[in-house]
C-alpha cells in the first residue's frame, strides 16, 4: 500500500473535534467532545488529548495570534491541528512509529481533516449552527460519529479515479497519506481538456439546463468520467460537490466491480471485512455513550440521522436521473426524497439533482426556497430538464467521448509530474505510470514538498502583501540517482520526478524547461 500504516487498536492515531466554548466549567469538561476515534477509549485517555491539544493552541497564540497553529512535532507524536470553524478544532494525534515515522505528510493529514468538515457542512450546514440549535450537543454527535465513520470505512471500496479517497481502513490499520501520495493534492479538482466545439455544446447545455430549472439561481457542474468539465458553483462549493460527486456519483463510484484507476493496491473483499467491523463497532460504542449522556436528544432524532456518505446506496434511474434511498421516500411512496445540500458561499439550501448518461454526469442545484411542492414540484423540473436538454446531453457525451484519451491521455513520456495552479485545479501523471516510480523517488519528492510548504508558510507570514507568490525552484538528486524538482510561480505549482535524466543538472533543468513550454504556457520557464 501507498499508506502508512497505525494500529487502531492501540494509541497510533486519534482524531478528535472538540469546541472551547464548550465544557469550561468544573464537573462539564466531557460536553467539550464533539467527537473522537477510537471512540471506546476511556473518557480519561479522551480529555487528556483534548486537554493537551487545547494547552497547545492556548500556548502558540501567544507566539502568533493571528495565525492558527498547524502542527506540533513532539518526540514521539504528531499534532496536526486544524480549526475548522471559529473555536472548533479537528486534530489528529499519529505516533511516530518506525512505520510511519518518515512517510506520512503533514499537510496531506491536514487536507484530510478539511475534506472532512467541507463534505460536513454539505450535507449538514456548520458545526456552530448544529450546537446552537440543540445546545447539549447530542444532535452533532449523533451526526459527526456515523459521517466520520463511513468516511473512514466506505472510501476503500469505492472505485479511485483520482486517487484523493485512499483506504484508510485495511483489517486493523488506519492507512494515513503517506510519501506514496505526493504526486497527487488533495481539495483540488481535476479538469478535463476540452476541444472549442466541445466547449461550445457544453456552455449551450448549462444554459439550457438553467431555463429548465426556471430559476436563475440554480447552479450546475458537468463531469465526464471523474474529471470536470464545467461549473457555475464557486471554488470551494465546486470541490466539496466535485469530491462527493466521485466519491458517490460518478459511474465509477456506481460500479462496484469497476477497475481501479488507483496505483494503491486494494485489498479483497475478505481482508476488509474485519477493518469494517472494527470502526462499525467504535462507532457502536460512541453511540450508546453519548445517547446516555445526551437526554435531550431523543430516539425519535435519533433514527433521523442521514448518512450521505453510505456506500452502494445510489443507484440510475430509469429516467437517467440518480436516486438513493439514505433520505427516505416522500411520504410513504415510492420516491425518493432528493438530498438537501448547503452552499458555503451563499448559504443557501439547494435541492441535489443528478443525472447520467453513460460517461456524463451532471448535478443541477435547485434552490429550496423555489419549489413550492417538495418532490412534486422537483418532479416537475426534472420532466422539463428532460423535455429540454435530453438532445444536448447526448452531444456533449458523444462529443466528449469522442475526445477522450483514456485513463493515460495525460501521461507524458518520460516525466512523472503534478501540476497544481491558483485556482485551485491539479493534473497528475497517471496513477498507473506513478506506480512505476521507486521509493526512493518518491520519498525525496515527499521530503522536497514539505520543504516548499515550509518556504511558502514562511513567506506568507513574512510579507504584508495579501498575495504573496513566491517564486522557488529546488532540485534534488535522489539516492537512486532520480532527480526530483520542485518550481512554483506566480501561484502555480510543478513538482516532477525523472528517475531517467542524465547525470548533470543541466539536463534535468533542460526537461522541465521543455515541459513548461509544452504544457504550462512557460509558465515554470527561467527564461
Amino acid at each position: 500500500m501507498g499508506l502508512a500504516s497505525v494500529n487502531t487498536a492501540s494509541e497510533g492515531m486519534q482524531l478528535c473535534i472538540f469546541d472551547l466554548r464548550r465544557g469550561q466549567q468544573e464537573g462539564q469538561e466531557l460536553d467539550k467532545i464533539l467527537f473522537f476515534f477510537p471512540a471506546d477509549l476511556p473518557f480519561a485517555t479522551q480529555l487528556s488529548v483534548i486537554g493537551l491539544s487545547e494547552g497547545l493552541i492556548t500556548f502558540t497564540r501567544i507566539f502568533s495570534p493571528d495565525a492558527a497553529c498547524e502542527v506540533i512535532e513532539a518526540e514521539r507524536h504528531s499534532h496536526v491541528f486544524y480549526e475548522a470553524e471559529s473555536d472548533i478544532w479537528m486534530v489528529m494525534v499519529v505516533d511516530k512509529s518506525k512505520e510511519s515515522k518518515a512517510a506520512c505528510q503533514v499537510d496531506a493529514l491536514r487536507k484530510v481533516l478539511k475534506e472532512v468538515h467541507s463534505l460536513f457542512v454539505l450535507f449538514h450546514g456548520t458545526m456552530r449552527s448544529m450546537l446552537e440549535k440543540e445546545t447539549s450537543g447530542g444532535l452533532i454527535r449523533s451526526h459527526l460519529y456515523p459521517f466520520i465513520t463511513d468516511y473512514l470505512s466506505g472510501c476503500g471500496d469505492l472505485n479511485l479515479t483520482c486517487n484523493f479517497w485512499a483506504d484508510f481502513l485495511i483489517g486493523r490499520k488506519l492507512q494515513l497519506p503517506s510519501f506514496h501520495d505526493c504526486l497527487m493534492e488533495r481539495g483540488t479538482v481535476q479538469m478535463l481538456t476540452v476541444g472549442r466545439e466541445a466547449a461550445i455544446e457544453v456552455q449551450s447545455l448549462v444554459k439550457v439546463l438553467e431555463c429548465s430549472a426556471g430559476t436563475t439561481s440554480c447552479y450546475s457542474l458537468v463531469l465526464f468520467q471523474d474529471l470536470l468539465v464545467s461549473t457555475t458553483l464557486s471554488p470551494d462549493d465546486t470541490i466539496s460537490l466535485f469530491t462527493y460527486a466521485v466519491l458517490r456519483l460518478t459511474p465509477h463510484a456506481l460500479s462496484s466491480g469497476a477497475t481501479s484507476w488507483s496505483y494503491l493496491q486494494r485489498t479483497n473483499a475478505g481482508s476488509q471485512v474485519p477493518a469494517l467491523s472494527t470502526i462499525t463497532n467504535s462507532g457502536s460504542v460512541s453511540d450508546n455513550i453519548y445517547r446516555s449522556r445526551d437526554a435531550s436528544l431523543d430516539q425519535e432524532n435519533n433514527c433521523q440521522v442521514k448518512r450521505p456518505l453510505h456506500h452502494n446506496r445510489w443507484f440510475r434511474g430509469n429516467d437517467g436521473f440518480l436516486a438513493s434511498d439514505i433520505w427516505g421516500t416522500d411520504n410513504g411512496s415510492q420516491t425518493s426524497v432528493t438530498p438537501i445540500v448547503y452552499l458555503q458561499l451563499t448559504e443557501e439550501r439547494m435541492y441535489l439533482c443528478a443525472y447520467q448518461h453513460k460517461s456524463l454526469t451532471i448535478i443541477l442545484l435547485v434552490p429550496v426556497s423555489s419549489i413550492l411542492n417538495g418532490e412534486q414540484g422537483l418532479s416537475l423540473v426534472k420532466q422539463q430538464v428532460l423535455e429540454n436538454a435530453s438532445l444536448k446531453m447526448l452531444m456533449v457525451e458523444e462529443k466528449l467521448s469522442k475526445g477522450w484519451g483514456g485513463e493515460n491521455a495525460y501521461h507524458v513520456s518520460g516525466y512523472r509530474y503534478l501540476l497544481v495552479d491558483d485556482e485551485r485545479v491539479s493534473r497528475a501523471s497517471p496513477p498507473a505510470k506513478v506506480m512505476t516510480l521507486a521509493k526512493e523517488s518518491l520519498l525525496a519528492l515527499s521530503k522536497l514538498r514539505e520543504e516548499v510548504n515550509l518556504e511558502k508558510k514562511r513567506a506568507k507570514c513574512s510579507s504584508s502583501e495579501v498575495n504573496c507568490d513566491k517564486e522557488l525552484e529546488i532540485c534534488v538528486r535522489a539516492k537512486n540517482g532520480a532527480w526530483v524538482i520542485a518550481r512554483t510561480s506566480r501561484g502555480k505549482e510543478l513538482y516532477m520526478v525523472l528517475e531517467k535524466a542524465s547525470e548533470t543538472l543541466l539536463y534535468a533543468a533542460d526537461s522541465v524547461e521543455k515541459f513548461s513550454n509544452r504544457y504550462c504556457s512557460g509558465v515554470f520557464s527561467l527564461d
